[in-house]
């Protein structure tokens, strides 16, 4: 049932864009040419929308080329909102192209600015409004789509997991298969011999497998029986602990080869634009917030004996240390390269826990960043005692040092600051390295001051 309402949805979707797309010229046109009326050249509306109605087909498979009317119920808005950008601007490149080449009308160009800023707008206000109703339409029950588990070990728990912690997503387990019933509260509806028979009386709409690496060699009677059916099956690897969150293949003479690794930031471009706006990000930050790092200045100078400016030593980029500076919120002590800060520590004088619960301490890094020790997003840098110490003891933690530490970062606004789990912050922090892009660390930035600036630590 779910594919026959994803086909209606899809048809719904492209028809809705259609519309709104031939729509939004005759809005663009009437705001160029009454916001803006001083250039009374040109041609007519019913030119633009002639113009439109050609420019339409290549725009829906614009659309389509970049997946989206494909399922959305596992990508993320701001995955949507991204491919929408790119969309547009494609076209109206192509639009500008085309008229360059035909050399025929006078089209006003400030009329096709509009009118992709526009279509932009509605395209993206359209597909949050989708979203919501569909949100709407799962609580109630409809909408859901129906999965088949194979599998009880620590895979399918965090399967089961993740579903449960979204229920947004509509994904519904009819229940599971497994050599013995050991998931409670989940129907236990046979072993992996009753797999054929359990596909043709519950139908579902997917056939996820999470076996243990002593039943992976089932694996092709699972293929064989959900083809047969005709059921969509979906593998998770018993070695996903060690695989990224968007695997990357590439394909050596027909052997498909899985990247474990996989960072954006690897690639010039990303890197050379990340870079950048930390430059220039890191300058206007500097200025803003001068006057306050002055008073901050001022104030730990007069709280206690010692410099204004506290530089310790961290492990950055490629496990290279450097020297990170804070503002020095503590006493001069012998523990402060090893010692770790706690949410009630001795050390703080009242001054320093002032401005550590407002994170004015770290202002000073805005200059660590302007070298290029550290980035404006980015995992927390930690000090040399530590990492030494995680390295060992928590899986994956090495992964961090392979992009530039930042001043804020995903794990932040999440609320891991400070004295919490280092393990929930280094998976933040491979989440964000695997999956960066310069929207991200936009909506990290934007989420700052309203997540991840003010500390949870006690003034005491």
């Amino acid at each position: 049932m779910i594919k026959e309402n994803q086909r209606t949805l899809n048809y719904i979707n492209i028809a809705l864009d259609a519309i709104l797309i031939f729509l939004s010229m005759p809005v663009a046109y009437a705001a160029r040419f009454l916001l803006f009326p001083f250039d009374d050249r040109g041609i007519t509306l019913p030119y633009y929308l002639i113009l439109t109605l050609f420019l339409l087909p290549i725009f829906l498979l614009t659309l389509a080329a970049l997946n989206l009317y494909e399922s959305q119920r596992s990508r993320r808005l701001y995955w949507e909102v991204g491919r929408l950008f790119w969309a547009c601007t494609i076209n109206f490149v192509v639009l500008q192209t085309i008229l360059f080449l035909i050399k025929q009308f006078y089209f006003s160009r400030l009329t096709f600015v509009l009118y992709f800023i526009l279509v932009f707008v509605v395209l993206s206000g359209k597909r949050l409004v989708l979203r919501l109703c569909l949100r709407r339409f799962r609580k109630l029950g409809y909408n859901q789509k129906h999965v088949l588990l194979v599998g009880s070990g620590p895979m399918a728990q965090r399967y089961i997991q993740a579903i449960h912690d979204d229920p947004n997503l509509g994904y519904l387990i009819d229940g599971y298969l497994s050599p013995g019933d050991t998931i409670p509260d989940l129907g236990y509806l046979g072993t992996l011999d009753d797999l054929a028979y359990v596909l043709s009386r519950y139908q579902p709409d997917e056939v996820v497998t999470a076996l243990s690496p002593q039943e992976f060699e089932r694996t092709p009677h699972i293929i064989e029986c959900c083809e047969k059916e005709g059921v969509k099956l979906s593998i998770i690897p018993f070695y996903l602990q060690y695989m990224p969150s968007n695997p990357q293949f590439d394909n050596i003479n027909g052997v498909p080869i899985m990247n474990i690794r996989r960072i954006p930031l690897d690639n010039i471009a990303h890197a050379m634009a990340k870079r950048t706006m930390d430059i220039v990000g890191s300058l206007c930050l500097i200025l803003l917030t001068s006057p306050i790092m002055l008073i901050a200045a001022l104030g730990v100078r007069l709280s206690s004996p010692g410099p204004i400016i506290f530089r310790q030593e961290r492990v950055g980029l490629h496990n290279k240390p450097f020297p990170m500076y804070k503002f020095r919120s503590m006493r001069v002590n012998a523990a402060q390269d090893t010692g770790w800060s706690r949410n009630q520590d001795p050390r703080k004088t009242k001054f320093g826990a002032i401005i550590r619960k407002l994170s004015i301490d770290e202002l000073p890094q805005l200059f660590n960043v302007l070298k290029g020790d550290m980035s404006l997003v980015g995992p927390r840098p930690e000090i040399p005692h530590f990492v030494e110490q995680f390295k060992d003891e928590i899986p994956l933690y090495m992964v961090k040092h392979q992009v530039r530490p930042g001043i804020t970062g995903w794990a932040q606004i999440n609320g891991l600051r400070g004295d919490t789990s280092i393990v929930d912050r280094i998976r933040y922090d491979i989440y964000y390295i695997e999956n960066w892009s310069i929207f991200f660390d936009l909506k990290i930035l934007l989420m700052t001051p309203l997540k991840g600036i003010v500390n949870q630590e006690k003034l005491k």
